[in-house]
């Protein structure tokens, strides 16, 4: 049998989702593979029981575990060894205070209500509550996976129309951040499976009109040789899986 590797998209917090996604999921055997796209954290209201959730199954699972950095990983890791990003941590839509009450066990932050202000100056105080060992996890994923089956980035690749180049001769941060249309739009290759942009952002222009009509925007995103699988995981969607090199797809919903 051809050894599978299973892809997860974007989580954001959503412990429950990925603990509802992880039930769907088929039995792995030793040669398979279980690889995580990044943004772990953020948004939903569980970021720290996802963190030890996946690197549990990271540590005592007897197949190969992936587990790749997102943006919201390089941002955490910024802000923990430099200065705090304020554009990144004040912002509601980010989810950053969500990662704080989470870390500090207080209690979940409704959607619609900004961190009370005498809690601001701690959140942005990253070293005093975020755990050293979370962040020395963060600096250790790798920003690119490469198997049989495809290329693994949380983003896209480096290049432009015409010309994107493969993980290991290009920029680390287009693997991480990159949201060119034209990628979406134009790559041809071997297939490069990523999350970062939400499905109900990439382009469509691929579909007629019927399947257009009959697409449901909220599912896995698949055009030639690029597979999204960022589903809306701590913005109101769900989370996704695809198994490879089948094509099945798995979701939380």
């Amino acid at each position: 049998m051809t050894a599978r590797t299973i892809v997860i998209g974007d989580i954001h917090g959503e412990y429950d989702s990925l603990l509802r996604l992880l039930a769907k999921l088929p039995a792995l055997d030793p040669d398979d593979t279980l690889l995580f796209l990044g943004d772990y954290v953020d948004r939903g209201p569980d970021s720290r029981k996802v963190v030890e959730k996946v690197r549990e199954i990271a540590k005592t699972a007897t197949h190969k575990v992936v587990t790749l950095r997102g943006n919201h990983e390089d941002l955490w890791i910024d802000c923990y060894e430099s200065t705090p990003h304020l554009g990144f941590l004040l912002p509601r839509a980010n989810g950053c205070p969500d990662t704080f009450r989470s870390f500090i066990d207080g209690a979940r932050l409704p959607l619609d209500q900004p961190l009370p202000h005498d809690e601001i100056a701690k959140m942005c105080d990253v070293r005093s509550w975020f755990p050293k060992d979370v962040f020395e996890w963060f600096k250790s994923l790798p920003c690119w996976y490469e198997d049989d089956h495809a290329i693994y980035v949380h983003a896209g690749l480096d290049g432009e129309e015409g010309d994107w180049k493969h993980p290991r001769d290009g920029r680390d941060a287009p693997l991480i951040w990159m949201r060119e249309p034209s990628f979406y739009r134009t790559y041809k290759g071997k297939r490069v499976v990523f999350g970062h942009t939400p499905v109900t952002e990439l382009p469509t222009d691929h579909l007629n009109i019927i399947a257009r009509w009959l697409d449901d925007p909220g599912d896995v995103w698949t055009r030639g040789d690029l597979v999204g699988l960022d589903t809306g995981s701590g913005k109101g969607g769900h989370l996704s899986a695809i198994e490879l090199p089948r094509g099945k797809v798995y979701e939380s919903r």
